[in-house]
Parts: C-alpha cells; structure tokens; sequence
C-alpha cells in the first residue's frame, strides 16, 4: 500500500506521494501535474480532470466546476442563493436540505449530492494515483481551508468515504504548507529555545489565508490563523488580515508565499512593504499543500519511518456548550473550546443529573465564522438515573476536537455511588481536576452561566455549605450518546452513494471498452488501407485489392452513420470481418520480410553440422571420443533437414508474393531447435577428463617442488600472517566470543 497527500483545491487537485527518497507530486495521464477540478457528465459516461475540462464550453450545463465552496451548506443558504446566479449548472435542495447540483446524465435528470461530485473527483485522484504508483491506494490525508467550520469538515470525509479512501486526518491547508516547509529544516531552534516564528501567507484562487506558525526543532505549532474569501483583484482585502494575525503575535523571522495568486507583483509588494521585509519563496506555490500532506501520512502511516515531527495545530472558532439546567429551571452554557485553543484536544466536564439531558454545540461568535448557522450539532446522553438514594447521578462527558478538526461528544459516564454516607450538593455541573489526564487531556474549568437566573459558585455554596462526607465506593458505568449532527449526511445515506458510484464506474468501464472497440475498427480501416498502397501492394491481387478496398470505405460510413453508437460485440464483430480479409495478406507480408534471417540462420546450422560429421568421418582428433553409432545419427539427421529445406525453398520459389507460402518462418524456427536438441548434445559432447595422478606420485612430485635458483622459500610463499592474522596464533589457542 501506498500513501498519498491531496490537495483538494477549488480550481485544482495536486498530489503528493511519500517515498523512501523523498516527496514527489504525480503526474496524470495527461503527464500534467495539475488535475482540473472538474466533472462533467454525458449521455454515456463521465469525464473527470482534464478531460472535463475541454468540455466546460461544449456541454456547459453538465460541466461541474467550483463546487468545493458548496460543501457543508444548506440549500437555503443565503451564500448559496447568491452563488446559484453566478453558476452555469443547476443547484438543487435535496432530501436532507443540503444543497446539491441537477445534470443530465445517461439521457436523464439526475440530483447528485455535492459528497457524490467531490467523491467522483477524489476516486479519480485516487486512480491517477494507483496508476502512477503501480499499486493500491487507500490511506490518505486531504487538505481543507483553516476556516471550514464542522459541517464542511464533515461534507469532505463524506466524499473520501465514497471514493473508497480512508482519510487519516483533514490537514489544514496552511498547516500542510508550514510542515513541508518545517520538515526539512536543519537550522531550527531547539525545543528549550525561544520559537522561530514564521508567517504563511496563502493566496489561491477562491481562499485568502494567514497563519503565524512557530518553529522548534522537530516540532510545529500554529499559535494564528485568519481568513477571508476574496478575488485576487480586490488588493484592498490584502492588509486586514496580516494586520489581524500580527495583533497575536510579533517578531517574525521570515515570511512565505504560496498559492497562485501569491504570484501578482502588487500582492507580493503589499505584503513586502506590510512587514518590512524581503518575502520569501523557499516553497513551491502549488504544489506545498499536497506535498505537506503526504508528508503527515507518511508520519501517521505505520509504513514509514519519518523523521520526528510534532504538530499542534488550532481551533479556528471558539466553541460553546449549552444545556438545561435543573437548578431554577435555567439554561447553562459554558465555552469549552477558546479561538486559538490547541488540537487536537479533549476535555471532561462532570454533570449532576437525574435523567437523560441534552448538550447544543455552537460557534460561540457567528459574526467570527463564515457560515450562517452557527450550529454544530446536539447530543443526548441517554439513560441517566437518579441514584438509589434519589440523588443526582454524577456523569461524567468528554469532548473532543479531533485530529480533522471536527468536534464531538467523545463518550459519557455515570458514577454510580455505594454505601454514600452524608449530603451531596445539587449543582447542576461540577468542575473537577485530575491528575491522571495528562497530555491533551484535562477537567474543563469553567464558570457556569444560567440564563433566566442569575447563579454563580458563591451562591451554590451558600445555600450548599461544606459537610463533612464519608469515602464512597462507586462505579463507571458507560452511557449511550444520540448525536443529531447539523448538515451530516447518515451512514445509511452515504452507502447509497458509495453504491451509486460503484455503479458509475463501472457504467465508465463498459463505455470506454466500447469506445475502444469502436476506435480499434477506425484505426484498423485507416491503417490497413495506407498499407493496400504501400507495404501489402506486391501481396495482393489487383482485384482482390479493389474488393477490399471497397470493404474499407463501407466500413468507414457505416462507422460515421449506422455504426455510430453500437454495442462493444458489433465492433468486435466488425473487426474479426475485416481482419478475416486483411490476417492472410498481412502474413504473406511478414513472412516475406523474416523468411531470410530464419533461412539464413538454418542454413547455417546445417552447414556447421555437415562440417563437423565431414571432421569426424577424416578422424580429426577434436572429434575422436564421440560414439560413431550416435555421429551416424547426427549425420542422417542433417542429411533429411536440408532435403526438407531444399525442397521447401524450391517449392517457394515457383509461388508469386500473392500466394500464401509454402513453408512458414514458425517451421523453419522449430526445426533449428529439432537440430539444435537433437545434435548439440551428440556433436559437441565435451570430451572425457584425465584422471588426477594417486597420492604417491603427489608426493614423490612435491619432494622437488622446494626453492630453486637459490631463492629461499620465504620469498616464494604468500604472507599468510598479513593475509589471515589468526593463522599466526600458537597451535592450540583458542579465542572466544
């Protein structure tokens, strides 16, 4: 299995492949790239990337382009409304009040939800990448804007759910560019150091980014990070939101650039004169995002060894709680998670309740999101109890930002109490510490706020004060958690979908074999036809040839008419006919241009044989030690091979090129082989060796194998104790390990 990083943009699809030498961004089979994020659908089949993208004006209404700013949104959305004028294709509400597109596809008017269209697009990003890679491809981290807000986050897991892709983690954007750009350094400050702090400015075509990330070695956090959606001409819009991130944070030791409309001379001189200095281009504009994502599945992957490199990444909105609250029939709320809060994180916050409750998660300050419902979702603890007593149960939630960025009720427990002696305060929450959540894991501290009366501890501990409680025993016992997400498409939904692309794919399968079978009859009918003038004129007869041309040009109406749209068998059907025709003057053709290399190289081999039976018949002694019975053989055996190619060739000679052959090249090949199997073993047989002299003439020989000249022995033997220096131990020591 592989890994891939995608850079899911609005305009295009990068993506990066984590191997052992490196990053590396994967071309397509248009050997771009870059893939167009863009589908468009037909009467037969769809088109995706570069394809659909020549189609943008030909078939303008089914051309989908631009939806990646749909996802997540409710088709009643006032952003939506705006956007349907500025469209070419058709918005749709569907089912669940998310907004969807309307096309025509397979000769019919089909809804598709925007998770199907972006599902289609990262299915083909994921064969491009198959293709490329020569294997499968299943884990991947996809890249998302910093300012996606839950149901956007949720919309994009959707699609890669139904393009078969498991998602590791939705990276922000900006996060991506400053770990590509992090990973690498070798000049970092180390971790007790003071932080390296770098802005990243990204500018693509639908999304205006900054964020302030600081650098220690083998760690990353992003401490800011501010939006705004623009048009790269409005320079107007370039300042705020550098002077916003700069209100967070100072000393800035570089700035870098990427997306393409980083590219405009007046953005990169605003920016420039903004912070005073040179910017910086250390990163590649287009492709950093998707080469930081692969980068972060390589290190979330178990497949690949990857330098350390931590990232603490933020939470863009400030996230609150809300509940009813027993106390005085109020309403609760508390903020659980600040802007800027580090994740991904989780918290505890403990209940007091005596029955099943409900928790409202939203954005605390919707002017901050740019989303019209501020609503994230609700979840109901279920099955909560008073205690035996009639006390309030203690329950214990804890939620969580995980690793997409996504918020969730985690999971939820009740303490059940035993054997409690003494009174218990009825709070309507209760903040704890704890020692044993370390990490990024803590008790929520936070001050409750009742809605219709005012309360706060002070209060709760006057008409609660301290008594004395014996130790109790209790148990935790795990509660069921009914989450009712806003805009979330249910599994139920999303298999549908995952089905109906499945059916697509396959439905693109059958087009494109038939497509091919219709253009392997085109192809052959102009093919063949330049060759009947040309290569295959000497091998057929001049009315054969008109009969077969006439052939062709029929074949080639039908094809522009009747044959126009036909199922895959015709056309198989219509090329065997044709090549019924065509196979036997094409062979007379081939065997005429390789007869003489087979002719040549068989001739040959008898030749050498002949030589060597005539060598053995004047008993020349190479040949002595071979068995006459077996050379009789080998002598019969050439003798009929070269009257079969004599006769073969005689008989060949007499045909005209139009005549099919006597004797094929696939004869004259298979008999070299019966020679070479057949006479090889018996004629080249190695002759026997000469047997070595016994042991005593060894030793009478050796005795006069000493020094001769004068020299002395020392310099005729090899140094072996510089050679081996164990051989210069003592006879008998021994050495051990």
């Amino acid at each position: 299995m592989s890994v891939v990083g995608i850079d899911l943009g609005f305009l295009n699809c990068y993506i990066g492949v984590a191997r052992s030498g490196g990053i590396e961004t994967i071309a397509n089979e248009y050997s771009d790239r870059c893939t167009p994020a863009c589908i468009s659908l037909g009467s037969k089949t769809r088109a995706i990337g570069n394809a659909a993208k020549s189609q943008i004006v030909t078939n303008v209404k089914n051309t989908l382009h631009g939806f990646k700013k749909l996802h997540g949104r409710a088709f009643e959305d006032p952003y939506i409304q705006a956007e349907r004028a500025k469209l070419p294709y058709e918005l749709q509400k569907m089912p669940n009040g998310s907004v969807g597109v309307k096309v025509r596809y397979l000769d019919e008017e089909r809804p598709f939800a925007i998770e199907q269209i972006t599902g289609m697009l990262l299915a083909k990003l994921k064969e491009t990448s198959e293709s490329a890679l020569k294997k499968p491809v299943a884990d991947c981290v996809i890249s998302v804007p910093s300012f996606f807000t839950d149901a956007e986050r949720r919309s994009v897991m959707a699609a890669a759910q139904i393009a078969g892709l498991n998602c590791l983690k939705l990276m922000n954007e900006t996060t991506a560019v400053a770990l590509a750009y992090g990973i690498y350094k070798q000049d970092l400050p180390a971790l007790e150091e003071k932080p390296r702090n770098v802005v990243f400015v990204d500018m693509g075509h639908s999304a205006y980014q900054v964020s302030i990330c600081a650098f220690n070695k083998g760690k990353l956090k992003v401490t800011s990070a501010q939006f705004e959606q623009l048009c790269a001409a409005l320079l107007s819009r370039v300042e705020p939101p550098l002077r916003a991130a700069m209100d967070q944070r100072e000393d800035i030791y570089s700035i870098e650039i990427v997306g393409g409309a980083t590219r405009i001379p007046a953005v990169k001189e605003q920016i420039s004169n903004f912070f005073c200095k040179e910017i910086s281009t250390t990163l590649n504009a287009d492709e950093a995002v998707a080469r930081g994502c692969a980068l972060q599945c390589a290190i979330l992957s178990p497949a690949f060894k990857v330098r350390e490199f931590s990232i603490t990444d933020v939470v863009p909105y400030s996230i609150t709680l809300r509940w009813k609250s027993s106390y005085e029939e109020g309403t609760g709320e508390c903020e659980v998670f600040s802007k800027n809060h580090a994740a991904p994180f989780s918290k505890v916050i403990t209940f007091h309740k005596k029955e099943p409750f409900d928790l409202e998660a939203y954005y605390t300050h919707p002017h901050e999101v740019p989303y019209p419902d501020s609503r994230i979702g609700r979840f109901t603890i279920q099955n909560v109890v008073p205690q035996h007593d009639g006390d309030n149960s203690k329950v214990k939630v804890k939620v969580r930002v995980n690793i997409h960025g996504l918020f969730s009720v985690a999971n939820a427990s009740v303490i059940e109490k035993q054997n409690i002696d003494g009174d218990h305060s009825d709070t309507p929450m209760d903040t704890e510490s704890s020692s044993k959540n370390q990490g990024k894991d803590d008790e929520l501290v936070c001050k409750l706020v009742n809605i219709y009366t005012p309360c706060n501890s002070e209060k709760n501990k006057q008409d609660h004060p301290n008594q004395p409680k014996a130790k109790a025993k209790v148990k935790s016992i795990d509660l069921p958690i009914q989450a009712s997400l806003y805009r979330q498409l249910g599994q139920d939904l999303i298999n549908c979908y995952i089905e109906n692309e499945g059916k697509m794919m396959m439905q693109d399968k059958l087009e494109k074999e038939r497509n091919d079978a219709k253009n392997a009859v085109e192809e052959y009918v102009y093919d063949f036809r330049d060759k009947l003038c040309g290569v295959f004129e000497k091998f057929i007869t001049e009315e054969d040839s008109h009969k077969l041309t006439l052939m062709l040009e029929d074949t080639e109406n039908w094809l522009y008419e009747d044959g126009e749209d036909q199922p895959k068998q015709v056309y198989m059907d219509k090329l065997q006919e044709l090549r019924k025709f065509g196979q036997p003057i094409q062979e007379r053709y081939m065997e005429h241009e390789e007869r003489p290399k087979a002719l040549n190289e068989l001739g040959k081999k008898i030749q050498l044989l002949m030589k060597a039976v005539e060598a053995y018949k004047n008993k020349d002694e190479k040949y002595d030690h071979l068995d006459p019975a077996e050379m009789e053989k080998v002598e019969k055996y050439v003798s009929e091979a070269m009257n079969w190619l004599n006769s073969k060739m005689n008989a060949q000679n007499k045909l005209s090129l139009t005549q099919d052959p006597v004797v094929k090249v696939a004869e004259m090949l298979a008999k070299s082989k019966e020679l070479d199997s057949f006479c090889n073993p018996i004629v080249y047989k190695p002759k026997p060796k000469v047997e070595p002299p016994n042991n005593g003439q060894a030793k009478a020989n050796g005795e006069h194998n000493g020094p001769v000249n004068g020299q002395s022995g020392a310099e005729t033997k090899p140094d072996s104790a510089k050679d081996n220096p164990q051989q210069t131990k003592p006879h008998g020591e021994m050495e051990v390990d």
